[in-house]
């Protein structure tokens, strides 16, 4: 006799993409993993930006654009309005990934998913500098008088 095998314990149900259920459940209709939303179309990455509204978060992502006659690249940023389930509890500053879903109001085409943790809001291509170093003036030994 083979032992049985245990099915993986879900904590929410299958949505349709490659990302792994939240930990925490939450009764909001508009969860696609606790309630009965589906996604569907575009999946984008993202940092947070603000969630001071009711679970809804400001998805911004920053693009580089070619110029063709100056031989150079433009900052350009783009802000997505997202259904934030509470399961997920984001704050300012974690990088998100949001799929797109039916409007669920006049600006909120995109629900969160997945959140991939905290980043540092430091722009690329800039390195972190140490903190200087505190200068101690030189005792009366090191200075020879």
């Amino acid at each position: 006799m083979s032992p049985a095998r245990k099915s993986p314990t879900r904590r929410g149900r299958d949505i349709g993409l490659d990302v792994r259920p939240p930990r925490g459940t939450c009764d909001d209709r508009h969860c696609p993993f606790h309630g009965r939303l589906p996604v569907r179309g575009q999946v984008l990455e993202g940092i947070v930006v603000s969630t001071a509204m009711q679970r809804t978060a400001v998805v911004e992502r920053t693009l580089l654009h070619y110029l063709p006659k100056f031989e150079r690249f433009e900052k350009r940023r783009r802000r997505y309005l997202a259904h934030s389930p509470p399961c997920l509890s984001l704050a300012p500053g974690h990088r998100v990934r949001i799929a797109e879903t039916r409007p669920l109001s006049k600006l909120v085409s995109f629900c969160v998913v997945q959140d991939l943790g905290v980043v540092a809001l430091v722009p690329k291509g800039e390195e972190l500098k140490p903190p200087p170093a505190e200068t101690v003036p030189p005792t009366e030994e090191e200075r020879g008088t």
